[in-house]
Protein backbone atom coordinates (compact mmCIF):
# COMPACT_ATOMS: atom_id res chain seq x y z
CA UNK A 1 0.00 0.00 0.00
CA UNK A 2 1.04 3.52 -0.66
CA UNK A 3 1.70 5.91 2.18
CA UNK A 4 -1.16 8.13 0.95
CA UNK A 5 -3.60 5.23 1.43
CA UNK A 6 -2.95 5.12 5.17
CA UNK A 7 -3.99 7.11 8.20
CA UNK A 8 -1.68 8.70 10.79
CA UNK A 9 -1.05 5.27 12.37
CA UNK A 10 0.14 3.78 9.06
CA UNK A 11 -3.01 1.64 8.72
CA UNK A 12 -4.91 1.60 5.42
CA UNK A 13 -7.75 4.11 5.75
CA UNK A 14 -11.08 2.24 5.78
CA UNK A 15 -12.70 4.08 2.85
CA UNK A 16 -9.86 3.08 0.53
CA UNK A 17 -11.15 -0.48 0.42
CA UNK A 18 -14.06 0.74 -1.72
CA UNK A 19 -11.48 2.21 -4.12
CA UNK A 20 -9.73 -1.17 -4.24
CA UNK A 21 -13.06 -2.85 -5.04
CA UNK A 22 -13.63 -0.36 -7.86
CA UNK A 23 -10.16 -0.90 -9.30
CA UNK A 24 -10.71 -4.67 -9.33
CA UNK A 25 -14.12 -4.23 -11.01
CA UNK A 26 -12.83 -1.85 -13.70
CA UNK A 27 -9.83 -4.13 -14.40
CA UNK A 28 -12.12 -7.17 -14.67
CA UNK A 29 -14.40 -5.40 -17.16
CA UNK A 30 -11.36 -4.40 -19.21
CA UNK A 31 -10.08 -8.00 -19.20
CA UNK A 32 -13.50 -9.16 -20.40
CA UNK A 33 -13.22 -6.76 -23.34
CA UNK A 34 -15.34 -3.91 -22.04
CA UNK A 35 -13.42 -0.91 -20.78
CA UNK A 36 -15.78 1.20 -18.68
CA UNK A 37 -15.75 4.00 -21.28
CA UNK A 38 -17.06 1.50 -23.83
CA UNK A 39 -20.13 0.84 -21.70
CA UNK A 40 -20.67 4.58 -21.44
CA UNK A 41 -20.28 5.01 -25.20
CA UNK A 42 -23.01 2.37 -25.63
CA UNK A 43 -25.32 4.60 -23.57
CA UNK A 44 -25.15 2.62 -20.34
CA UNK A 45 -24.02 3.60 -16.85
CA UNK A 46 -23.39 1.07 -14.09
CA UNK A 47 -23.66 3.06 -10.85
CA UNK A 48 -23.08 1.47 -7.49
CA UNK A 49 -26.31 1.46 -5.51
CA UNK A 50 -24.90 -0.19 -2.41
CA UNK A 51 -21.53 -1.09 -0.94
CA UNK A 52 -20.52 -3.06 2.12
CA UNK A 53 -17.12 -3.75 3.67
CA UNK A 54 -16.12 -5.73 6.74
CA UNK A 55 -12.62 -5.29 8.10
CA UNK A 56 -10.91 -8.38 9.49
CA UNK A 57 -7.27 -7.34 9.91
CA UNK A 58 -5.40 -4.07 9.43
CA UNK A 59 -3.27 -3.53 6.34
CA UNK A 60 -0.19 -1.31 6.52
CA UNK A 61 2.14 0.79 4.37
CA UNK A 62 4.10 -1.44 1.96
CA UNK A 63 1.71 -4.40 2.31
CA UNK A 64 0.99 -6.05 -1.02
CA UNK A 65 -2.74 -6.70 -1.18
CA UNK A 66 -4.70 -8.81 -3.63
CA UNK A 67 -8.40 -8.27 -4.36
CA UNK A 68 -10.31 -11.40 -5.35
CA UNK A 69 -13.69 -10.62 -6.92
CA UNK A 70 -16.60 -12.65 -8.26
CA UNK A 71 -20.07 -12.05 -9.62
CA UNK A 72 -22.59 -12.98 -6.93
CA UNK A 73 -25.85 -11.48 -8.17
CA UNK A 74 -27.61 -11.05 -11.48
CA UNK A 75 -31.06 -9.54 -11.57
CA UNK A 76 -33.32 -8.03 -14.22
CA UNK A 77 -31.62 -4.65 -14.10
CA UNK A 78 -28.79 -5.06 -11.63
CA UNK A 79 -25.80 -7.17 -10.75
CA UNK A 80 -23.35 -7.44 -7.89
CA UNK A 81 -19.90 -8.56 -6.89
CA UNK A 82 -18.32 -9.93 -3.74
CA UNK A 83 -14.72 -9.19 -2.79
CA UNK A 84 -11.98 -10.52 -0.57
CA UNK A 85 -8.87 -8.48 0.15
CA UNK A 86 -5.88 -10.68 0.97
CA UNK A 87 -2.33 -10.19 2.14
CA UNK A 88 -0.64 -13.44 1.15
CA UNK A 89 -3.17 -15.99 2.47
CA UNK A 90 -4.49 -13.73 5.25
CA UNK A 91 -8.00 -12.34 4.86
CA UNK A 92 -7.90 -8.57 5.43
CA UNK A 93 -11.42 -7.51 4.39
CA UNK A 94 -14.56 -8.74 2.66
CA UNK A 95 -17.24 -6.79 0.91
CA UNK A 96 -19.78 -6.46 -1.84
CA UNK A 97 -21.18 -3.93 -4.26
CA UNK A 98 -24.47 -3.84 -6.16
CA UNK A 99 -24.82 -2.00 -9.46
CA UNK A 100 -27.82 -0.78 -11.41
CA UNK A 101 -27.96 -0.69 -15.18
CA UNK A 102 -29.24 2.73 -16.30
CA UNK A 103 -29.57 4.75 -19.47
CA UNK A 104 -26.78 7.31 -19.71
CA UNK A 105 -29.07 10.15 -20.81
CA UNK A 106 -32.22 9.58 -18.76
CA UNK A 107 -30.78 7.64 -15.81
CA UNK A 108 -33.78 5.33 -16.10
CA UNK A 109 -33.26 1.65 -15.29
CA UNK A 110 -32.55 -0.74 -18.15
CA UNK A 111 -32.95 -4.50 -18.43
CA UNK A 112 -29.77 -6.48 -18.10
CA UNK A 113 -29.77 -8.10 -21.53
CA UNK A 114 -27.92 -8.14 -24.84
CA UNK A 115 -24.22 -7.37 -24.79
CA UNK A 116 -24.15 -6.70 -21.05
CA UNK A 117 -25.81 -10.03 -20.22
CA UNK A 118 -23.26 -11.75 -22.48
CA UNK A 119 -20.43 -9.97 -20.68
CA UNK A 120 -21.66 -11.15 -17.28
CA UNK A 121 -22.07 -14.69 -18.65
CA UNK A 122 -18.40 -14.60 -19.70
CA UNK A 123 -17.50 -13.41 -16.20
CA UNK A 124 -19.42 -16.34 -14.70
CA UNK A 125 -17.72 -18.77 -17.09
CA UNK A 126 -14.30 -17.49 -16.02
CA UNK A 127 -15.25 -17.94 -12.38
CA UNK A 128 -16.40 -21.50 -13.02
CA UNK A 129 -13.19 -22.25 -14.90
CA UNK A 130 -11.20 -20.90 -11.93
CA UNK A 131 -9.57 -18.02 -13.76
Amino acid sequence: MRYGDTDAAGVVYYANYLRYFEAARVDALRELGLPIREAESRGVLLPAVSARCEYRRPAFVDDLLWVDMWLDHRGRGSFGFSYEVLRDDELIATGSTRHAVVDRETLRPLRLDGWLAELLERAEERQTAGQ
